[in-house]
């Protein structure tokens, strides 16, 4: 196998899937299990592995994280500021999702010590830059007329 003689960056997936909650929209969240930023909230998600697509990652760090499987996922933004992750230089791509079936329950699993739904409009502060990631996927949902 050949390999370059300057470093590369990694490449990990996050996923924010909504659903509504009576009159609200909520979105799922993971509480970290490990550093960096342990006990901080965050978006499923995590590295792709090198036998795997972008989106089967997706769908697996989703599954793996929250219990959660057969949502559609939709790809909408790819992030990859210098500094967004303090172990070491990755790029994330993004995907959103709605959930049409509320009566799934979620827990978190793998390296996500819970898994919740929270309300739009009520976040905690959110792990690396997924502030960002959230509310950018806030705007492609009202685009998509989800919400």
């Amino acid at each position: 196998m050949y390999s370059y003689a300057y470093p590369r960056p990694a490449v990990t997936v996050d996923a924010v899937i909504f659903r509504k909650s009576d009159d609200n929209i909520e979105v799922l969240l993971i509480q970290r299990g490990h550093d960096p930023f342990i006990g901080m909230w965050a978006c499923p998600g995590g590295f792709i592995d090198m036998n795997e697509t972008p989106e089967d990652a997706a769908i697996r760090e989703l599954e793996e994280e929250t219990g959660l499987k057969d949502v559609e996922l939709y790809q909408f933004h790819a992030y990859g500021a210098i500094n967004r992750d303090p172990r070491h230089r990755t790029i994330a791509i993004a995907y959103a999702g709605f959930l049409k079936n509320n009566s799934f329950e979620v827990k978190g699993g793998d390296d996500a010590a819970e898994a919740r739904w929270f309300n739009i409009h009520q976040l905690p502060k959110l792990a690396f830059d997924h502030d960002q990631i959230v509310a950018d996927a806030i705007e492609f949902a009202k685009s998509e007329l989800w919400f």
